[in-house]
């Protein structure tokens, strides 16, 4: 594989990897939001999240810190991405209305 292959190879393995993360994010929050205990939640994703991406940066920038630097340009790019697509679902969900909290 030539060298502008592996580079777009690493770009697109960084956006990946940011889609992986930040929607990993984004679900574990609207999971927690509804858990019992949410804090398993988050810690669990949290490891779990780092550890994919730990390892997706390790393999990808091995040897060369130029896949390593255009990987995570590709993951920052995916957060945009992944905002973006966020807002427009979380747009269309209904929201939540807010509890009246009654005095006894």
């Amino acid at each position: 594989m030539n060298e502008t292959m592996s580079m777009i190879v690493a770009f697109v393995a960084g956006i990946a990897l940011g889609i992986v993360f930040f929607g990993g994010l984004w679900f574990t929050v609207k999971k927690a939001v509804h858990a019992k205990n949410p804090a398993i939640w988050i810690v669990i994703s949290f490891i779990l999240r780092i550890s994919i991406i730990l390892l997706g940066f390790y393999v990808i920038g091995f040897d060369h810190w130029q896949h390593l630097l255009l990987c995570l340009l590709g993951f920052i790019v995916a957060r945009f991405m992944v905002i973006h697509f966020t807002k427009s679902f979380d747009a269309k969900q209904p929201q939540l209305k807010k509890e009246e909290i009654h005095g006894a």
